[in-house]
């Protein structure tokens, strides 16, 4: 069932508790005190909520300090009851993903303040018992936002939920993902880190309306399994919040620290780019970059990170975080996107463009001349560098990169070109498993800019991508190599790129009577087997001997890859080729394989096809 009921109203603490852009005093702490009665239930067994008590946070002396009151009371409206199954949907493979602003016609509301904060309890429940801490000691809990405009709110909602809970709550205000991860890693203890457990609410590029939450560890970012114990622990939990609110809960103070970890994060990568060019202040002196925050929350990147470098930053655009997100999609993918930030490098007459996501997990350039690095023209320059430093070493892709950035990686760079499959966790996941079976791997990188080392925790973060293109040129001038980021354009001469490159969306429709009651995945399977068949009966094309997902085929001087969607009722369906000529050869082939599926929507794939 869809949690389709009105969101309860409540007075938002976002009017008293600022956006981190506000904390104009470098490392100010806030204590904010959020008054609501107490809304959830105990959670049984060991973690109960802790809502008549409140958290005292000892004063640091070496900060600026205040306190923020924030009237924050409950509506009177009766809480909706939710569905297990409602809970269960909100898994976006290893992120939570929901409707959190109302008024888009077909999309209800489905991550309300109390489902927030019994997804928060469920985080919390599940901390407690993978920690097993004893009851005597608390555990601790950052969270931070990216711009979105039902950021704060549900900030607050986590807030609560894991107060209640007994957990300590550090609340970072404007932040990145990358950050949040690293809040698990970080030992100070003025900045009361490091941390038990991290929650970044973000949806990444989905539209305004969406918002999300991810979570770590020190361990990493959480996968699909613990994703899917959270809901199911958050699910029992909200089951006895309408009983709960009709007796009416006592009102509770809940203490939160607010803390500018941007600030220790950021400092940390200016850090890096100082050691790579030999502990010089400034070693980007005189260089010009423009970067290009989407509105989203990597507008940080240019006075905590560039301008301390000594890096000239004017023509940088749409730095203020906006969560309508009005100048274009935060997506190094997005066209337009990459359009805005090379027109700004010409304009400018800069050095170097760089690009962020929402949330700052996913990056890309642009060199002087306006040539992009992002999708495999990314992945071969971070190949190029990585293997600079750790030659022969293994790099793990997805499975949608082209053949000529295999022959890159191989025959120029002497690499190992592992293409595994899509989702930026599962290709960080197996470039784990390589090193743990004595394969050393150092960069796990997706053609969506996500991209993780093995020197960062393989952490998957856009500045820390970016960080290495600035080391490259930072010692690149020290050294005498170079002073533009015709350096890096350099180091990825000879890559093969394809002259057509598409994807064609192949839905299934999961009213069909074709499917039979079965699952659109099933069904899904069965496309793929058909087309293998067919395949293998057609001299003209060669299957790929070793594939990780779906059915990749080379052929015409080109190749396709039809795979299921990680998480849709889709078939996406890649194809590169020397020649359009080509390509429509590769995509008639597939056509006439999956033609009699009728319940397989082919009207993109007849379109290019031009039939």
């Amino acid at each position: 069932a869809a949690i389709s009921a009105k969101v309860v109203q409540h007075n938002l603490v976002a009017k008293c508790c600022q956006q981190d852009r506000e904390l104009s005093t470098k490392y100010r702490l806030h204590y904010c005190t959020l008054s609501r009665r107490s809304l959830l239930p105990p959670v049984g067994g060991k973690l109960a909520w802790n809502g008549n008590s409140t958290m005292q946070l000892g004063a640091l002396s070496k900060f600026k300090q205040g306190i923020i009151y924030c009237n924050a009371a409950s509506s009177s409206t009766a809480i909706p009851s939710v569905e297990k199954s409602a809970f269960l949907k909100l898994q976006n493979g290893s992120d939570i993903r929901g409707v959190a602003i109302d008024g888009v016609e077909g999309e209800p509301l489905t991550l309300t303040e109390p489902v927030t904060e019994a997804i928060a309890a469920g985080f919390a429940g599940w901390l407690l018992a993978k920690k097993k801490y004893v009851s005597s000691k608390r555990l601790r809990v950052s969270i931070g936002h990216d711009s979105r405009i039902s950021a704060q709110k549900l900030q607050d909602a986590v807030s609560r939920g894991l107060a209640r809970a007994g957990v300590e709550v550090i609340q970072y205000g404007l932040a990145s993902t990358p950050a949040m991860f690293n809040s698990t890693l970080t030992v100070n203890d003025e900045f009361s880190c490091p941390v038990d457990g991290s929650i970044m609410v973000t949806a990444s590029h989905l539209p305004y309306n969406r918002n999300g939450f991810k979570f770590f560890t020190s361990a990493g970012g959480l996968g699909k399994p613990e994703i899917k114990d959270i809901l199911e622990r958050a699910a029992d939990i909200y089951k006895n919040i309408s009983s709960d609110d009709s007796k009416g809960a006592e009102k509770a103070a809940l203490y939160v620290k607010r803390v500018d970890y941007m600030s220790v994060y950021a400092s940390n990568l200016v850090a890096a780019v100082r050691k790579a060019a030999g502990n010089i202040e400034k070693p980007l002196e005189g260089f010009h970059i423009v970067v290009d925050a989407g509105n989203g929350a990597g507008g940080f990147f240019v006075d905590k990170v560039l301008e301390p470098l000594g890096t000239i930053t004017s023509g940088s655009q749409f730095l203020e975080p906006d969560g309508l997100f009005p100048n274009h999609i935060p997506n190094p993918e997005d066209k337009t996107a990459m359009k805005a930030i090379t027109k700004a490098v010409l304009h400018n007459r800069a050095d170097l463009g760089i690009i962020f996501d929402t949330d700052v997990d996913r990056s890309a350039a642009v060199d002087l001349s306006g040539r992009e690095f992002n999708r495999n023209r990314l992945i071969a320059l971070m190949s190029a560098i990585i293997l600079e430093e750790h030659p022969g070493t293994t790099i793990v892709t997805d499975s949608v990169t082209s053949d000529g950035l295999t022959t890159f990686i191989e025959k120029k760079l002497g690499g190992k070109h592992h293409r595994f499959k899509r989702g930026y966790k599962n290709v960080i996941d197996e470039a784990i498993r390589l090193n743990s079976v004595g394969e050393e791997a150092h960069l796990a990188i997706e053609t969506s800019g996500h991209g993780a080392l093995k020197e960062n925790h393989w952490l998957d973060d856009g500045a820390y991508l970016m960080v290495k293109l600035l080391n490259k040129l930072a010692s690149a001038r020290t050294s005498g190599v170079g002073g533009s980021s015709k350096v890096l354009t350099d180091m990825v001469e000879g890559l093969e790129e394809p002259a057509v490159d598409v994807e064609l969306r192949l839905k299934i429709d999961q009213n069909h009577s074709d499917l039979k009651g079965g699952s659109f995945r099933d069904y899904g399977e069965a496309v793929l087997k058909q087309l293998e068949n067919t395949v293998e009966s057609n001299a003209k094309l060669l299957k790929a001997p070793v594939n990780y997902e779906g059915i990749r085929v080379s052929g015409y001087g080109g190749w396709f890859l039809l795979r299921l969607s990680l998480h849709d009722p889709v078939l996406p369906l890649n194809i590169e080729a020397s020649s359009y000529e080509d390509a429509v050869k590769l995509a008639h082939d597939v056509l006439n394989a999956v033609k009699e599926c009728t319940a397989l929507d082919t009207s993109a794939l007849i379109k290019f096809v031009g039939v």
